[in-house]
Order: C-alpha cells, then sequence, then structure tokens
C-alpha cells in the first residue's frame, strides 16, 4: 500500500497545489491521500468525483495531526519516505524504498516542521534544487512503479482515447 500525507494544506493558499497532489497520487498509482492543516471539504469532494467519474479505487480524508499519522503508519509496519530537497538522491535510495510493501510519502506544504525529518525512515531529495511537490511526487511514484503506474486501467464512467491530435473523452458504454 502507498499512501500520501500532504502536510499543512491552507484554504485559499494550497487550494490548486493540494488538488493536483491528490491527482497525481491517484493516477500515479498511490492507494489514498490524507491531508493535515485546514480542514477542506472541498478539496476531498474534488478528489472523490474525480474517483467517481475517472475509475480507480482511491482515498482522500483529512487528519488533524501528521505527527500522529506517520506514527500510526510506522506502528502498523509502514516506511516513511519525506520528499525534501535536502536528503539523499532518490537514485541512490531507491532500490531500499521499493523493498518495503508498505509506504507513507510525506510531501511538504508551508515550512516543514523538524519531526517531519526525524520521524522520516528516508529524507529524500528529487534534485537539490528549489521545485514543485507534485512534480517530486510523480517521479518518485514513477521510480517505485518503474512505469507500470502509465499503464494503469482505472475502469470509470470517463476515459480518454488517445488521439494523435484533438481530444477524445468517451463515457462508459461509448466507442
Amino acid at each position: 500500500m502507498i499512501s500520501v500525507l500532504r502536510l499543512n494544506h491552507r484554504i485559499g493558499r494550497d487550494d490548486r497545489m493540494s488538488t493536483h497532489c491528490g491527482l497525481v497520487s491517484r493516477a500515479f498509482g498511490a492507494d489514498e491521500i490524507i491531508f493535515t492543516g485546514d480542514e477542506d471539504r472541498g478539496l476531498i469532494e474534488s478528489i472523490k468525483n474525480v474517483v467517481q467519474r475517472w475509475g480507480g479505487i482511491f482515498q482522500a480524508r483529512h487528519e488533524s495531526s501528521h505527527t500522529k499519522v506517520m506514527k500510526d503508519y510506522k506502528r502498523r509496519g509502514f516506511k516513511v519516505v519525506h520528499l525534501t530537497m535536502y536528503g539523499m538522491p532518490i537514485q541512490e535510495k531507491i532500490d531500499e524504498i521499493k523493498k518495503s510493501d508498505d509506504l507513507l510519502i510525506v510531501i511538504g506544504g508551508e515550512k516543514v516542521p523538524p519531526e517531519v525529518y526525524q520521524l522520516a525512515d528516508f529524507n529524500i531529495s528529487v534534485t537539490t534544487q528549489p521545485h514543485s511537490e507534485v512534480a517530486a511526487l510523480a517521479i518518485t511514484l514513477d521510480r517505485i512503479f518503474g512505469g507500470k503506474e502509465l499503464s494503469k486501467e482505472f475502469d470509470g464512467e470517463m476515459r480518454v482515447v488517445p488521439q494523435e491530435k484533438g481530444k477524445k473523452v468517451v463515457r462508459r458504454g461509448e466507442n
């Protein structure tokens, strides 16, 4: 199981970024995303609506404490992978990370509290330059799944039919 923990969501400030964290988590093979910070029912419902229309089994929820979530998942045997530009390069640690069946991938929001670095089993960088947590999450999930997630079938009400040019979306039962 792969869970994603998005730290410190702020309503009005992080809406688009947090939504993209949820969309990337789902599309790239994670099983759930947990948000801390402001409780945003609209954010959770938006992600649930995507799952309903586009398919797949994916959960989105809010928890009040990132520390409690991290400690709980560690007790359950998950390895905690914190994505930070200050960590060890992903290319050096990915084989070790992939040895665990259960991962909690932690991605930041506003300033990351020091206890996140301490609780993590791996502090991992996807470059040592400032960049987006969405990009780091996508690259990390791709490295974990070795590209297999790119062919995943979701069996939703809607699906994209790949086209050289133009866009084609069909609903279940249509060609």
